[in-house]
């Protein structure tokens, strides 16, 4: 088993920052992939960012490249989100998850095993 807690959301205006965090225990050395996904009201989740738990390989989707960063730190078993410049269409419950064991494809939620509890991000424009 694998424990997620979450943290870091809030509300901000067009063009801040936030970062959000992903704590894990328990199993943490099965952990093969840890993503970040989003669901918008009335929205499909999707995919957002993901990275190799061990080796640090990451993955963005389109609409965040180059304002959104993934990164770990394996001695606090925590993922982060440096999310900047957002835009009010990044409002969405954001939910972090780790997938444990191999797997080729980290954009595709349904790999994941484990899921956090999900933090709300509300960027006003």
């Amino acid at each position: 088993q694998v424990q997620l807690v979450e943290s870091g959301g809030g509300l901000v205006q067009a063009g801040d920052s936030l970062r959000l965090s992903c704590a894990a225990s328990g199993r943490t050395m099965s952990i093969y992939h840890m993503g970040y996904f989003r669901q918008a009201p009335g929205k499909d989740r999707e995919f957002v960012a993901a990275l190799r738990w061990i080796g640090g390989n990451t993955y963005y989707a389109d609409s965040v490249k180059g304002r959104f960063t993934i990164s770990v730190d394996n001695f606090k078993n925590t993922v982060y989100l440096q999310m900047n410049n957002l835009r009010a269409e990044d409002t969405a419950v954001y939910y972090c998850a780790a997938k444990t064991d191999y797997d080729s494809n980290p954009y595709a939620g349904k790999i994941y095993d484990y899921w956090g509890q999900g933090t709300q991000v509300t960027v006003s424009s």
